[in-house]
């Protein structure tokens, strides 16, 4: 094959000798998947849905067949004969089925020439990395008569637009009356900035709890006005964390929202003994994740309040984001429990843990979920992974919740997503009676939304108030 920018030169008719080849070489990635059924529309489950094609007859996704045929396409069009060749006819035969990941060479060979119409018949046939042949067939082309060398037109840059996992969300909030929602100590312009984008969305109704002069400080300089808004006045952020606590406690507000105080302070005064919103669970942080090349929001439990969780904190943990996902209309959420290692290994006691939630989750000390670990990561995600290690598991490859086994772990593998991956996180304090909104200044209007989004969907949907999303 040509390098590319080299000029499209044809072979006429006379010029084509028989046995006469050309070939291209291309790795298949899941986004040609993608790409191919967004421009044919051809969205079978075993091209694009990996769950259902753990089950179908070859085990996992396989690429659309016309995908591998273009490629032969390609070769009659650019190189053999190229420019001016008429495609007339082709026969296929599939061979093998090709997976993302596959390297597949195609060759078009001349067999036969007919001069009376300057037909052509030519060999096709496409291989893969083994040298499986994979589609085998005969192309029948109008070959050129006119000699040509024309520039070659670069490629066209594509760009797939992933669909947002959290407007869903976004938009049955939207529908329900506005959330009245504590802002807690709002005394800079990105909390107040935050408060104000969530009210304009229709999805809260903002008091703002702490010091008034800072915060009308803050809100002029974010130029926003907070005429008309709720202020219950504080001394300082503690004060305001304790009087935030005590409005959602008596029922004046439905959920707390972290404006510019440490996430500790404020999370000490709801957990404080006489604050009323503590309940039997422990309380715990959720990412909940766009992951952009994963189906469906992916959650991932604690990283960001319990450091080194003991065996029953992790049960409140897990049961926690089972019951969000409940909220949010997940019938019976996939859990993976993981570990660096999918199997129990004495030495490593995250795989016990695992091994122990799996096992009080088949007990009904952890209810509405499917449980399953260790799992590694890879596996949790990935179903090719899984059955590359012959693993067994209703969870295996299509995960809803993970549940790491430490802060750290969670926190890293969640900033991994969030800034390699491209990941959206909205961020949501669970266990207490009401929910706990958590924002960052450096996230996006999109993410600080979605965060909002999903404590109004878990508020109204204890209430009884909204149907699934």
């Amino acid at each position: 094959m040509l390098p590319a920018g080299a000029p499209l030169v044809n072979r006429t008719f006379d010029e084509l000798a028989i046995g006469e080849t050309a070939s291209l070489t291309r790795e298949v990635s899941p986004d040609d998947i993608k790409l191919f059924a967004a421009v044919s529309g051809d969205v079978n489950p075993a091209h694009l849905d990996a769950q259902y094609a753990a089950g179908d007859v070859f085990g996992h996704v396989v690429i659309h067949g016309m995908w591998t045929a273009a490629l032969i396409s390609t070769l009659l069009g650019t190189e053999l004969p190229g420019p001016g060749t008429i495609y007339l006819g082709q026969d296929l035969r599939f061979r093998k089925p090709v997976a993302p990941g596959d390297t597949i060479t195609a060759t078009v060979a001349v067999r036969e020439k007919r001069p009376e119409k300057r037909i052509v018949l030519l060999d096709t046939r496409c291989t893969n990395q083994h040298g499986e042949e994979v589609l085998s067939g005969t192309a029948t082309v109008l070959a050129p008569d006119e000699k040509l060398s024309l520039p070659r037109m670069p490629v066209p840059e594509v760009a797939l637009r992933r669909p947002d996992s959290f407007e869903p969300f976004l938009r049955t909030a939207r529908d329900l009356p506005p959330m009245r929602t504590a802002i807690v100590h709002p005394c800079n312009a990105e909390a107040i900035r935050a408060a104000i984008e969530a009210r304009d969305e229709g999805l809260i109704e903002p008091v703002l709890v702490g010091p008034a002069d800072r915060i009308r400080r803050a809100a002029e300089e974010a130029g926003l006005s907070i005429a008309g808004l709720r202020l219950e006045e504080t001394e300082h952020s503690h004060a305001a964390a304790a009087r935030a606590v005590a409005l959602a406690a008596k029922g004046e507000v439905e959920a707390l929202m972290k404006g510019s105080l440490h996430t500790d302070e404020l999370l000490g005064a709801v957990v404080a003994a006489q604050s009323g919103l503590r309940t039997e669970r422990r309380i715990s942080h959720v990412y909940a994740l766009g992951v952009p090349d994963y189906p469906k929001p992916l959650i991932i439990t604690d990283a960001a309040i319990n450091i080194a969780p003991t065996l029953a904190q992790k049960r409140d943990i897990c049961q926690n984001a089972i019951d969000l996902l409940h909220d949010l209309g997940v019938a019976e959420p996939l859990v993976a429990i993981l570990a660096a290692v999918e199997t129990v290994n004495a030495a490593m006691p995250a795989t016990l843990d695992a091994a122990a939630l799996t096992v009080m989750a088949g007990r009904g000390q952890i209810t509405g979920a499917r449980v399953d670990g260790p799992l590694a990561f890879d596996n949790a995600v990935s179903f090719d992974a899984a059955r590359i290690k012959e693993i067994v598991s209703p969870v295996a490859g299509q995960a809803d919740i993970l549940v790491v086994p430490n802060l750290e772990a969670g926190n890293m593998l969640a900033k991994q997503l969030i800034y390699l991956a491209g990941a959206a996180a909205a961020g949501l304090v669970l266990g207490a009676r009401v929910p706990i909104i958590l924002t960052s200044r450096s996230d996006s209007l999109g993410v600080r939304l979605a965060s909002v989004s999903l404590a109004k969907l878990v508020a109204a949907r204890r209430k009884a108030q909204v149907p699934v999303p």
